[in-house]
């Protein structure tokens, strides 16, 4: 058996997730139906995270196990005359038997886009989150670098019990490593952008992060907040989850 790994593309707003639904339509599910019918076989899909409905993805990754000795330059153009057009191949390439997208990969990159102009054009609605009102961007950076390093992020995690992979929380399963958190401002597109790269992340993490930060922005919360709400591991501390629209999977790092 072969083991195969994907990087794949999508517009999440058609889709009710990565994952597989009954009677909803899946970013996982049209992968796997559209493999099966290459490869003549069922195939069980894993992707490197679980992406909520709406939510984007420029390089996720993705790995299956086969039999069907078809190249990966055949595989890609076959997948991709296949999918719906929100949904592209961008490589696949064979992987060693142990590689598994999920439990293998070493960090993750997000980025959310918040549009700060008066209107929204149509052709972005679908890929940021409509925000026309005053944001201090200077305290929202500082409270966002507060959130670097190794933190218990209870007060961030979604009310369910799921991680971003569907893994079941455990006692101290909270706690998650982040290099990198930052926000960067385009004034020429009227675009405050939030990057976060990390060893992991909880289901709904980033979005309750960005949502804490627009409150810090709108001056609800001073950074030096950040600490306290990390320290009380208590979802009703932070902010409220901010738009799937605006979230995008950038990479997986392995």
């Amino acid at each position: 058996m072969g083991n195969i790994r994907l990087v794949i593309a999508y517009d999440g707003a058609d889709f009710h997730g990565w994952q597989r639904q009954p009677h909803a339509p899946t970013i996982q599910e049209a992968l796997e139906t559209a493999i099966a019918k290459i490869t003549g076989a069922p195939v069980k899909l894993y992707g490197s995270g679980r992406t909520d409905a709406g939510v984007h993805a420029a390089g996720q990754v993705a790995n299956f196990k086969t039999a069907c000795p078809i190249p990966c330059a055949s595989l890609v153009k076959a997948l991709n005359d296949m999918l719906p057009a929100a949904i592209r191949v961008k490589r696949a390439e064979e992987a060693d038997a142990a590689f598994h997208a999920r439990y293998s990969a070493a960090s993750k990159t997000y980025r959310y886009r918040i549009l700060q102009s008066a209107i929204c054009p149509p052709y972005l609605a679908r890929y940021v989150y409509h925000h026309p009102y005053p944001l201090n961007c200077l305290r929202m950076a500082k409270a966002a670098r507060r959130l670097e390093g190794e933190h218990d992020f209870t007060s961030f995690a979604a009310a369910g019990p799921a991680d971003e992979g569907g893994k079941r929380k455990q006692k101290g399963g909270n706690v998650r490593r982040v290099f990198r958190s930052r926000i960067a401002v385009r004034k020429d597109l009227s675009l405050v952008v939030y990057e976060v790269r990390g060893s992991g992340f909880l289901h709904h993490m980033v979005r309750n992060i960005v949502g804490t930060l627009l409150e810090v922005g709108s001056g609800k919360l001073r950074p030096e907040d950040m600490a306290a709400v990390l320290e009380a591991r208590d979802r009703s501390q932070a902010g409220a989850t901010a738009p799937a629209c605006g979230l995008c999977l950038v990479r997986v790092e392995y």
